[in-house]
């Protein structure tokens, strides 16, 4: 099977994420939240021999894809297909309580370049993004075609960061007038022909940052972020690590304030005159910057150019979730 996929920041990821040594038992357990085609645990199950895996994945293709890779490991490696937020909620209990944990919150190179879902604006695909299409959620189609011109500038521009989100929603709604738009490429047109000159041919293609909103919106990833990570948290062994790879700055400010508010002596709002928290950290910040690529690592795998990897080290759990200012989109 060929994979189409590198890992980012795979060896910081196993130097900050090393189950060896004080306080982790002899057969330690990770979690891979974002399991995509197993490159991470494809390298932890390599480098650790006695640490067993459970990679989650909503998509159901891909996660077949890493079943077939990761099969040589056995026993060692477990799957669960469904969203990372609700298997959190829900630990199994079949399971241990893990040592580690990482999120990996990039889109897979296979959605964009294998999945046939209109991921990419370079190809003429359907326009879907969903990372599981039998979910029931609406479809990018459904949001192009149903969303009033407010409501969708609205969500490029939030999701996006895309300052010509109004002239790009007004050319859309324009567009649709005169049929549904359902294809990947007929909706980066309509970008690319809505924005001036100088838009066209700057660094990134002008429908980059409305592509990324669409794949936000449909998938609500935002919204799975922060319960995800609170729930993940709680459910690490005292001592256990918590690493997570952000793309862009959304993502990365959600987990950036949670990790800071967990790293606090104290958390409570300042209008309660008496410490309710415990006043002593959840969690060691073992990154007090984030980590980035190499220029090594992103000449060779230019997806890693935006990456940031971020680890603490639990301390003890952080009951109250809203101490801990997680906040979602």
């Amino acid at each position: 099977m060929e994979i189409i996929h590198t890992p980012v920041l795979l060896q910081p990821c196993l130097q900050l994420l090393s189950p060896e040594g004080e306080p982790f038992e002899k057969n330690p357990w990770m979690v891979d939240s974002t399991l995509g085609e197993g490159g991470h645990s494809n390298a932890f199950l390599s480098h650790f021999p006695s640490l067993s895996v459970i990679g989650i994945d909503a998509d159901s293709v891909i996660q077949e894809r890493a079943r077939e890779r990761l099969a040589p490991f056995g026993n060692r490696m477990h799957f669960y297909n469904g969203w990372f937020n609700d298997f959190y909620e829900s630990y199994p209990a079949e399971y241990p309580k893990p040592d580690l944990i990482l999120f990996d919150l990039g889109i897979s190179v296979f959605h964009y370049e294998r999945s046939g879902r209109g991921f990419s604006f370079r190809y003429d695909e359907v326009l879907d993004m969903r990372l599981n299409p039998s979910s029931g959620m609406e479809s990018a189609a459904d949001i192009v075609n149903n969303y009033r011109e407010e409501e969708l500038a609205n969500l490029i521009y939030l999701y996006g960061e895309e300052k010509l989100s109004r002239r790009i929603a007004s050319a859309i709604v324009k567009a649709r007038s005169g049929g549904r738009i359902e294809s990947s490429k007929v909706l980066a047109d309509i970008i690319f022909n809505a924005v001036p000159g100088n838009y066209r041919y700057g660094p990134i293609h002008p429908a980059t940052r409305t592509f990324q909103a669409l794949r936000i919106a449909v998938n609500s990833e935002l919204r799975h972020i922060p319960p995800a990570l609170h729930n993940a948290f709680n459910i690490l062994n005292p001592g256990g690590k918590l690493g997570v790879i952000t793309f862009h700055s959304l993502e990365d400010r959600i987990v950036k304030n949670y990790f800071r508010n967990l790293g606090k002596s104290c958390v409570c709002p300042p209008e309660v005159a008496q410490c309710r928290c415990g006043g002593q950290p959840c969690a060691e910040i073992l990154t007090r910057k984030p980590v980035v690529p190499s220029a090594e690592e992103v000449s060779m795998n230019s997806p890693s150019r935006s990456a940031k990897l971020r680890v603490v080290r639990k301390l003890r759990n952080a009951t109250d979730y809203h101490l801990f200012g997680v906040e979602g989109y």
